[in-house]
């Protein structure tokens, strides 16, 4: 190697590795690896899906019962929100219960056609005063989703469809971003749209319905039981039959005419002659057998919906223990959706937020507050009870006995309570509370001990004397074992 090689080497080398690198930037850089081309339905099957999830909705029970039972969960008895910032907290306050909002009555409805398409597209528009309007615009109606060229899951502008059949016009909404979002040069705020999507496949845009994989079941199931009624009708059906000896086809043709003019009413007596013989035929359709062809279609609808039996109107297949196991599944079904459902709604309200920050000076752009829904089942709150009631006394003793501290011992008692908490905040705001002052007519009179000295002390009653540790329901009070 010459002195030259020697010298230039190194600088030649580096300069060739940085030619030869691809330097990562938002056009280089694929975040998800893969596109929606084949990861998504074609649009006229995306379309055929939904349109058949409608009309599944519209026309059978249980696919209206399976849709309303995702909301009842998921909603229960409605979403509430706590928010430090009081200003901000009157606001949302206002926002929730515009008479343009309804927002405790609207968010049943998206969340039904959440689980009806698997889509949600919400318009949000805001006037100067910088109060907002949401609208959720039907996922039929919608084009295309323009997505970032280098991130699938990033929708930059949806094309929607409006109008009627005969003068359609499509508009296109640009997705909120809230890096973006500002006031345009009159002072108002553009129309955007938000989407949210369940049952996505990774690398895909649209969702799909919580009945696309049950519609041929429910369909199948409905056929199903209306050829049973058919049969059930038809069983019960019969019909006379004459055997006489005619001397021509006319006189048999008069005979007939005779007896369809004034045919013999149910229970009636007839008297013939012995040229004539009456009987009945009466269709053999043996359908007594068929429960078990109608059980094993409805359990296809139940394992696709992720209910169990005794949800779908099928008591008889499952005892009270089977029942117990089967709910555990289907509560955290609905849990995950409750928590993507709230997910949204946040989103949506911090948008609704910093919209009226930019215009009020006063409202905070990005203020703390959380969203919260009913429980998923109150038999939780019940073992939730024992639970804590339980791990009190033991934490009693470990405390009384310097064995934890103050943070250990509220940690733990609130892990078992089911609440998240600050443990340092909550020590701090039970130290400034001080101890509970008790006066007036709320003090209660001691209790004076009557028991005889020497007596075996008396047994308090426990949780389990009142309810079943199993099953989490109360017990029947007259077989209550209580001292």
């Amino acid at each position: 190697m010459s002195i030259i090689s020697r010298l230039f080497s190194g600088e030649i080398n580096r300069q060739v590795r940085a030619m030869l690198k691809v330097i990562e930037n938002d056009l280089t850089f694929n975040k998800t690896g893969a596109t929606s081309e084949h990861r998504d339905r074609y649009d006229y099957d995306r379309l055929d899906v939904m349109q058949q999830a409608l009309e599944a909705w519209r026309v059978n029970p249980l696919a209206r019962r399976i849709i309303e039972l995702t909301s009842q969960y998921v909603i229960g008895e409605g979403l509430s929100f706590e928010c430090k910032n009081q200003y901000a907290a009157k606001f949302i306050g206002k926002f929730w219960d515009h008479r343009l909002n309804h927002m405790a009555i609207r968010v049943t409805e998206w969340c039904d056609e959440l689980s009806r398409t698997g889509n949600l597209f919400i318009l949000l528009s805001t006037d100067p005063a910088g109060m907002s309007y949401v609208r959720a615009i039907p996922a039929t109606q919608v084009k295309e989703i323009h997505a970032a060229a280098n991130d699938i899951e990033q929708p930059l502008i949806i094309d929607v469809t409006e109008g009627s059949d005969f003068s359609l016009e499509e508009h296109s909404y640009s997705v909120y971003n809230d890096l973006t979002d500002t006031q345009n040069e009159n002072g108002a705020f553009d129309t955007v749209i938000f989407h949210y999507a369940i049952n996505r496949p990774s690398g895909g845009q649209w969702g799909e319905s919580d009945l696309a994989p049950m519609l041929r079941w429910l369909a199948r199931y409905a056929n199903w039981l209306e050829d049973r009624a058919r049969l059930n009708r038809f069983k019960t059906a019969f019909m006379w039959t004459v055997k006489a000896k005619f001397v021509s086809e006319a006189e048999r043709i008069v005979r007939q005419n005779q007896l369809n003019s004034a045919p013999p009413s149910p229970g009636s007596i007839l008297v013939t002659d012995a040229s004539e013989e009456w009987a009945v035929v009466q269709p053999k359709l043996e359908a007594d057998q068929a429960n078990e062809d109608g059980l094993a279609l409805k359990k296809m609808i139940a394992a696709g919906s992720g209910l169990p039996m005794h949800f779908l109107a099928e008591p008889e297949s499952a005892t009270r223990t089977t029942a117990e196991a089967a709910g555990g599944p289907t509560f955290r079904r609905f849990e995950q959706r409750q928590r993507y459902f709230m997910y949204l709604i946040n989103d949506i309200l911090q948008a609704v937020i910093r919209r009226r920050a930019k215009v009020d000076r006063h409202m905070p752009a990005g203020p703390d507050f959380e969203i919260s829904g009913s429980d998923i089942s109150q038999r939780d709150n019940i073992s939730l009870a024992m639970a804590t009631t339980n791990i009190i006394n033991t934490l009693t003793t470990l405390r009384d006995r310097q064995m934890i501290d103050d943070s250990e011992f509220i940690r733990l008692a609130y892990r078992f309570a089911g609440e998240p908490i600050e443990v340092d905040e909550m020590l701090a705001r039970g130290k400034a509370a001080g101890p509970p002052v008790v006066t007036g007519s709320h003090q209660a009179p001691p209790i004076a001990d009557t028991k005889p000295t020497g007596a075996p002390p008396i047994k308090q009653p426990a949780i389990k004397d009142y309810v079943d540790p199993e099953t989490g329901e109360p017990k029947d009070p007259s077989q209550s074992q209580q001292p």
